[in-house]
């Protein structure tokens, strides 16, 4: 990767020994000090490596059931040589690890959980500035959520992707392809010693789904906003190149505590939007909406859905990677990574917005260059000519809505059929592949209540499975609706995040077998077609579900839980960063 990391970012008076925020726990002459400073010395350091130095919190959301983070007590090694190296002084700060594929009922749910405990640990220890640690889809905005509610110097260092999955010659992609397999299996056309080799061959390495799913996404929207060195989200997790561009990242937060430059600095609305415009053109997972959402308001940015249709107009999809094209992540890497894709977006991104390397979009994307221009697309000659996700509005949605269009099948962009309902996950998973199911081709299938307090947690369930009635009949797309997300890794026509959701009574919550629900994709448009007047009485018979959770951080949840299109974040949370007091140090 290019060293870019070395320059003034702003005109701030630069920070003195002095002036550092670990000075007040370590430089007084009292007895609280005394303590601060005897106690430190207890694990054998000496006065000289913490004192007037900037002190590091390194933010490690590791522990060994997160499959994705894996390599990550080596990358907080490579990250300490680069602190050490200009003279700061690296602790490592374990947070909250969000592992996606083991942590039930969901991460999204502990997404902020982790965003409190980095504020809190940035804010009780003596910590001057921050290399923020993430990869695993919840983890980067968790993180960055935290971190800029605390407002210090920080930077993210992405963890990276996976290497390609391999299987009898053919090329593997995390979830999209275990999708495309277990329909087969479902279907009876794969055997079991197939779906094994597959099982044995799709996750090869330490690292992050290696398809466009929600962690690649993240990882591209962190650098996209400017807060980690250009080019950092592309490389793979094993390339040696992530070992250095860990160090160069550790070197660079000091430079940003004696700067002081801070995430508010950087976050501007023109980064947001350079962030939208790089969502549409990757085909980023329809949850890098919810997550971006809530990373604005943090910021107090004002972004909502209308904000993402608006800005994305005109964004083609130029990443022809899995689910919505045909490479992977390390195909992405060596084409040219998201330099050489922004550098498509020229004509269209912020260049002047100021980036964590201290350089501005324009310097930072200045050289870059396509290396395959089947994987990273030219403007000219897109995958698609739509970007990744469409906004829908409309009288099942007042609130919006969100579809991946070029995870569809196009024939579904409009659509017009018959309500299937499932009143819950269980439902489903009892009903889904019964012979008896009334359901065709044209049928749209309904899940309720899986949405943020339904679920509660906003699970991963929005990719409803295709009956097996149907994949017996060849047919391997329907639409289908929810409260709930779905992986980034995933495809197919699933409306997803309808808001309000249906265990607040939202419109979701009156659908009924058989009410016709029509979609229009380019029209922007989801509807139910019942009457006002029945509607109405349906609400007056409508009750809400009872509570599924009665104590503990599930309780908290669903309490302070907002909607899909407010970004999910807790109501007490939000507010302007670095507005709470220091803490009293006596």
């Amino acid at each position: 990767m290019p060293n870019l990391r070395c320059k003034q970012t702003m005109k701030k008076p630069r920070k003195t020994p002095e002036s550092l925020r670990s000075l007040r726990w370590y430089g007084p002459d009292d007895l609280r000090s005394f303590g601060h400073r005897s106690r430190t010395k207890q694990m054998g350091l000496h006065r000289d490596e913490f004192v007037g130095k900037p002190v590091i919190g390194i933010i490690n959301p590791w522990n060994e059931l997160n499959t994705c983070h894996t390599h990550f007590p080596q990358r907080v090694q490579d990250v300490k040589r680069g602190i050490y190296e200009v003279g700061g002084f690296p602790v490592e700060l374990p947070a909250m690890s969000l592992g996606e594929q083991l942590m039930k009922p969901t991460a999204m749910m502990y997404r902020n959980f982790l965003a409190m405990e980095v504020e809190e640990l940035l804010r009780s220890y003596p910590i001057d500035g921050a290399v923020l640690m993430g990869g695993c889809d919840k983890t980067t905005p968790g993180v960055l959520m935290g971190a800029i509610s605390m407002n210090l110097p920080c930077i993210y260092v992405p963890g990276g992707a996976m290497l390609r999955g391999h299987w009898r010659g053919k090329t593997l992609g995390s979830g999209t392809d275990v999708w495309k397999y277990w329909d087969d299996r479902r279907s009876g056309k794969l055997d079991e010693k197939s779906w094994f080799e597959i099982e044995d061959g799709i996750a090869r390495s330490p690292g992050t789904c290696m398809t466009m799913g929600t962690a690649a996404t993240m990882m591209s929207i962190a650098e996209a906003l400017g807060m980690s060195l250009p080019g950092a989200s592309s490389i793979p997790a094993v390339d040696s190149n992530h070992n250095r561009m860990a160090s160069l990242s550790g070197q660079r937060v000091v430079d940003l505590v004696w700067e002081d430059v801070k995430p508010t600095d950087i976050l501007t609305e023109q980064a947001f939007e350079n962030a939208i415009m790089v969502l549409m053109a990757i085909g980023g997972s329809t949850n890098g909406i919810i997550h971006l959402t809530a990373l604005a308001r943090r910021v107090g940015v004002g972004l909502d859905l209308e904000s993402f249709d608006r800005i994305s107009q005109g964004i083609p999809l130029l990443a022809n990677i899995k689910p919505s094209g045909s490479y992977v992540m390390e195909d992405f890497y060596y084409a040219g990574g998201l330099r050489a894709l922004m550098q498509q977006l020229k004509e269209r991104l912020h260049l002047e917005a100021l980036t964590i390397n201290g350089r501005t979009v324009r310097e930072n994307l200045d050289g870059a260059e396509v290396f395959n221009p089947d994987v990273i697309r030219l403007f000219d000659n897109p995958v698609k000519q739509a970007g990744g996700t469409a906004v829908l509005h409309g009288s099942l949605a007042p609130n919006g809505a969100v579809i991946k269009p070029t995870a569809a099948e196009e024939r579904l962009w409009k659509h017009r059929g018959p309500a299937l309902v499932f009143k819950d996950i269980r439902d489903l998973k009892a009903r889904v592949d019964s012979e008896d199911l009334d359901v065709t081709a044209d049928s749209v299938l309904v899940l309720q209540h899986a949405g943020p307090i339904g679920a509660p947690g906003m699970p991963e369930w929005g990719q409803l499975p295709v009956p097996k009635k149907l994949l017996d009949q060849g047919i391997r797309d329907i639409v289908r609706i929810s409260d709930a997300r779905m992986s980034g890794t995933s495809y197919g026509a699933c409306i997803l995040h309808v808001a309000p959701e249906a265990a607040l009574g939202g419109p979701l919550a009156l659908v009924r077998d058989g009410d016709l629900i029509e979609l229009d994709v380019e029209g922007r448009r989801l509807d139910l077609l019942v009457p006002e007047a029945e509607l109405e009485e349906r609400r007056t018979q409508w009750q809400p579900p009872k509570a599924k959770a009665h104590r503990g951080y599930a309780a908290l949840y669903t309490q302070h839980v907002n909607q899909a299109h407010e970004g999910c974040d807790f109501d007490f949370l939000l507010g302007t960063p670095g507005e709470t007091p220091e803490p009293d140090i006596f």
